[in-house]
This record gives C-alpha cells, structure tokens and sequence, in this order.
C-alpha cells in the first residue's frame, strides 16, 4: 500500500522534531544564527512550512527569533536551568499529590508495559553513558509517563522543560570528551516499579532524586 501523502501540517511537525533533533545533537549550536532559506534548502522543502516549524520552536522556548536576522538557538545559561528543574520539581510534587489523594496514577497494563520498555532502553543507554540514545528514550519515557497525569497541558509543559535542560546539559556533557558512564541518571526502572506498585510515595522519591542529579550534573558541568 503506497504512504499518505505528506501533508503541510504533517510537514511542519515533521520538520520541527527534525530541528529540535539537530539541536539536541548539538549540530545547531546556541547563539548561532540562521535563517528559513537555509533550512528550506538543507531539507529540500518550501520556506513556508519551514517558518512555521521555526515559529513552533520559538514559541518552545528553543529558540529566539529575530525578524531581521532570522533565528538563533537559545542560550540557556546555568540560572535559566536551575529555575526550569525547580519549576518541574514544584509542578511534579503538585502531581503526586494530585495523585495520593486520589489514589494513584491513571495506568493501563499496556501503558505500563510500553513506558517499562522505554525505561529499560534508557537505563541501559546510561549506564552506557550513549549520550545520542539516552536523550531519545529518556523523552519518550517521560512522555508516555505524563499521559498517567491525565492533563496534556501538564505534561506538554513538563516535555518542553525537559527539552530545554537537554539543550543546557548536551553541549557541556560532549565538551567534556570523555566516558559519561557513571555521569547520566539511570533510575527509570526503579520509578516504573514504584508505579506498577502503586507506591505514590515511592514514585515521588525517585523523581526527587531524577530533579537533585540533574541539578547537581548541570552545576557540575557549568563550573568546570
């Protein structure tokens, strides 16, 4: 059966993942300027649908537009990222108070099986200290995660957090060129175990300590 065709909507979201991807990667570096050509023609595509997924990641917090200059990466800064971990640690523990009144998470079998899957992805890609492939499973983790919330602004808002304090940390972790085994938070099976054992307590634990390494790992990074 031929694919659907790529719709301009479809294209705009496509190329928007495409981007935040290459800045994950540290190929679009913070404070480097550049335009909708370039990108229109490094993709092969249209200005048009190019400006809107620029437009989207603007209005991410990714990045800062300039309408005479075109568009630069944001440059997040070590008070930037402690505020962003303190205001997801402030939202979470709203959650999981949420969450204890009413006794528990929203979860299905099969959305536990799936995030359980995600999360051993991402422990093993710590452990391994692969930075490329951590970064995706880890968001994807936390992703089908926050669906258990049950409210999609939470959780989009909590996702563009995360996004933005990979943007912080990425650059520093590759700077350092070393082995990052032992460096990168590999806790996502013991917070999916807490989960399944409807431990709100236990969950709410292993997130503290996710928010206190991530917190001490930017530190850590930006002094040295």
């Amino acid at each position: 059966m031929p694919s659907a065709p790529i719709t301009r909507s479809t294209l705009r979201q496509q190329l928007a993942e495409a981007l935040r991807d290459e800045v994950l990667a540290g190929r679009l570096p913070a404070g480097r300027p550049f335009t909708v050509k370039e990108i229109a023609e490094q993709y092969g595509v249209s200005a048009t649908p190019v400006r809107e997924a620029l437009v989207d990641l603007a209005a991410q917090g990714l990045l800062d537009a300039d309408h005479h200059r075109g568009f630069r990466v944001q440059e997040i800064t070590l008070a930037d990222f402690t505020a962003m971990v303190e205001a997801r640690t402030l939202v979470i523990e709203g959650i999981f108070r949420t969450a204890a009144f009413a006794g528990g998470l929203d979860r299905t079998p099969e959305a536990l099986a799936s995030v359980r899957r995600r999360a051993e992805a991402a422990r093993r890609a710590a452990v391994a200290g692969d930075l490329d492939v951590l970064i995706g499973y880890d968001l994807r983790f936390w992703r089908e995660l926050g669906e258990f919330v049950g409210n999609p602004y939470v959780s989009e808002f909590l996702d563009r957090l995360r996004v933005q304090c990979w943007v912080f940390t990425v650059p520093l972790l590759r700077a350092r060129g070393e082995d990052l085994r032992g460096l990168l938070w590999a806790g996502h099976l013991e917070l999916v175990a807490a989960i399944e054992q409807g431990d709100v307590a236990g969950a709410e634990r292993s997130i503290t300590a996710y928010n206190a390494h991530a917190l001490a790992l930017g530190r850590a990074l930006a002094c040295g």
